[in-house]
């Protein structure tokens, strides 16, 4: 069942250059996620902040898929104002309140994503070819952020696999790698936050997991631009920055790919970054989270209540030392 939305919701000195290099990353690392967790101090004792209301088209969700594959959640959405207007995405800026109005004049058509590497058939695709490979999902997934928030989303898209399998992955592809847009014309501020463009990846396997998604909507419409329109990934059981946004391509690698917020700080962000409560980040407890529009926090789930669906990939790793 298509899940509609309230249009009126409320919530209450001289160095090498290696050594330079690394200690710039994780002082820049460290500065942003100081702000973050400020951030959401301030969020949790304020009304959403103003923004411009960057309204998406209807998507005709024609298919939900069976309890058996993606388990129900007896649990309050996150309203759609919270959703479009508390966002990291820093390339429209580090101020979760603001990115909704930077991000407001994103262009995201035309738009082409290609999909290469390690592959039989290599490709790019129009944004349009990717949405018709499969009828649009509605999937209802937590989300939660490595800075110890977390929502519910009504995610509307497809699996990420029906792409893949479309491309062929050859027998040496391994893991897939991801790049987002980085284009000032587009619209992108491009803040000296990161290095640009922003990277992703997985591992094959979990690629082509059921759960896995490239979103294309919320709540039956399509993506706001603050949201990673017009094409983001969604993989639920790992924090939320795994899920790049904007994506304008896809490799099939052999090995482990570059990640962004690995290269910025390692020692605090690892490749896997699988939703653990009993891995803390060094800088702050992973065990219990802030549902956006509650009071108080609450337990955080390991794989982020996905343990059922997603622990035997992982069956046999230590995931304290791949985190």
């Amino acid at each position: 069942m298509l899940i509609k939305k309230a249009d009126d919701v409320k919530s209450s000195e001289i160095t090498d250059q290696k050594t330079y290099l690394n200690r710039r990353n994780f002082m820049r690392a460290a500065a942003l996620a100081g702000t973050a967790t400020a951030t959401g101090l301030l969020y949790r004792q304020f009304a959403v902040p103003a923004g411009p209301e960057v309204r998406g088209e209807k998507i005709a969700v024609v298919q939900t898929p069976a309890a058996e594959i993606i388990p129900p959640i007896d649990e309050k959405l996150t309203p759609y104002q919270d959703i479009t207007h508390y966002n990291n995405f820093y390339e429209f800026g580090t101020n979760k309140g603001g990115v909704a109005a930077n991000a407001k004049n994103f262009v995201t058509r035309p738009w082409t994503v290609s999909v290469e590497g390690l592959v039989q058939r290599p490709k790019v695709f129009d944004l349009d070819e990717i949405l018709r490979l499969a009828p649009a999902e509605e999937r209802v997934y937590r989300m939660r952020c490595v800075e110890g928030w977390s929502m519910v989303i009504p995610w509307v898209g497809l699996p990420l696999a029906k792409l893949l399998k479309e491309v062929e992955p050859l027998g040496q592809a391994k893991y897939v790698a991801f790049e987002t847009a980085a284009d000032r014309k587009r619209g992108m501020q491009l803040p000296n936050a990161l290095d640009w463009p922003y990277v992703e990846g997985l591992r094959l396997d979990e690629a082509l997991h059921p759960l896995t998604i490239l979103a294309h909507g919320l709540y039956g419409e399509t993506l706001p631009p603050q949201n990673g329109a017009p094409l983001r990934l969604v993989v639920p059981w790992k924090y939320g920055f795994k899920g790049i946004k904007s994506i304008i391509k896809i490799s099939l690698v052999e090995r482990e790919p570059p990640t962004s917020w690995n290269l910025a700080a390692s020692d605090e962000y690892g490749f896997y970054s699988n939703v653990n409560p009993e891995v803390s980040h060094p800088r702050w407890s992973q065990a219990r989270e802030q549902r956006i529009g509650e009071f108080g926090k609450r337990d955080t789930l390991m794989f982020n209540g996905y343990a059922e669906q997603v622990a035997q990939i992982y069956a046999g790793m230590d995931l304290k030392r791949n985190f």
